[in-house]
């Protein structure tokens, strides 16, 4: 079939590659325009789909805009069968939907309709999901609100972090995709409308979120570092500095919330957790143990 691919981050090129490798034509790329970065912002750095798709030979688009005549007309211009979306960064808007005769797929790291929206992997485990998946969806206007062709559930570890089910469904949902492409190809693709009810929304992390509240039972808290991990980081205050967490893992013990109970066990407001991973500002991720050879607190001491 002819493609195009619509796609920005690292969890997109998998199923890029993957519909490369099954021996789809993927007629054109479009992704996010390259961004500032590089050694003191100086350079513009493409994006990893924008990389990938120029090792495989494929031309590269990166509109400011999908609205009006032109930006249509130029879609139009590909004959696309289908397109694929994952993780584009831009809303498609009707004239664009309209275009492939075979519709758009949506890859969306969720189980609709639960987590439609910007930030489904790190909202399933911020609230203690105990389970997640991927699913194929032809995209209609509404966020997220198409009907659903294919699906794969995936189990949330009590200590898997957001980065690590990052890279579990970037996996899963390449190979999804590229069986939810044979089906269309052959007729069989048949779509389900989502269900009304179980809507939720994972809207975008704000920094206003990322400070790590105490007060909250141990479970919330453990979750909430986990689900930030990697980035942007659940964090607190120490000596007028931030502590990014990284890894915790549920403990035992009870205090005020934020005191040490030993080491890195910090009494929540319910419980306690064990703080196994932490970066302080301006230096590399380490162990606890390494943070505590330098920096132990006192026994007693309470967290910000």
């Amino acid at each position: 079939m002819r493609i195009v691919f619509m796609g920005t981050p690292d969890f997109a090129v998998p199923t890029l590659a993957e519909i490369v490798g099954s021996g789809h034509e993927v007629v054109a790329a479009y992704t996010r325009a390259p961004a500032a970065g590089g050694r003191r912002g100086l350079e513009r750095v493409p994006s990893p789909v924008h990389r990938t798709a120029e090792r495989f030979g494929i031309p590269v688009l990166h509109p400011a805009s999908l609205r009006g005549d032109e930006a249509a007309a130029v879609f139009a211009a590909h004959e696309a069968d289908v397109a694929v979306v994952v993780a584009y960064g831009r809303i498609l808007p009707p004239a664009i939907l309209a275009l492939p005769a075979l519709g758009c797929l949506n890859l969306h790291a969720s189980l609709l309709p639960r987590w439609r929206g910007a930030a489904p992997i790190q909202r399933a485990i911020m609230a203690g999901d105990l389970h997640t998946g991927v699913a194929v969806m032809r995209m209609e206007e509404g966020l997220d609100t198409g009907p659903v062709g294919l699906t794969e559930r995936v189990a949330i570890g009590p200590d898997m972090t957001a980065g690590e089910l990052h890279d579990r469904l970037m996996s899963i949902g390449a190979d999804l995709m590229g069986r939810a492409l044979a089906a269309l190809e052959r007729g069989a693709l048949n779509f389900t409308p989502q269900p009304t009810e179980g809507v939720t929304y994972a809207a975008k992390i704000e920094k206003s979120e990322t400070r790590i509240d105490w007060s909250r039972p141990a479970q919330a808290v453990h979750d909430h570092i986990r689900g930030l991990s990697p980035f942007p980081g659940a964090w607190f205050e120490r000596d007028g500095s931030r502590v990014k967490v990284l890894r915790s893992t549920l403990a035992a013990g009870s205090g005020r919330p934020g005191e040490v109970l030993d080491g890195l066990r910090i009494a929540c407001g319910e419980g306690a957790v064990q703080l196994v991973e932490v970066q302080k500002a301006g230096s590399r991720a380490m162990p606890a143990s390494d943070y505590l050879r330098g920096n132990a607190p006192s026994d007693g001491e309470v967290l910000a």
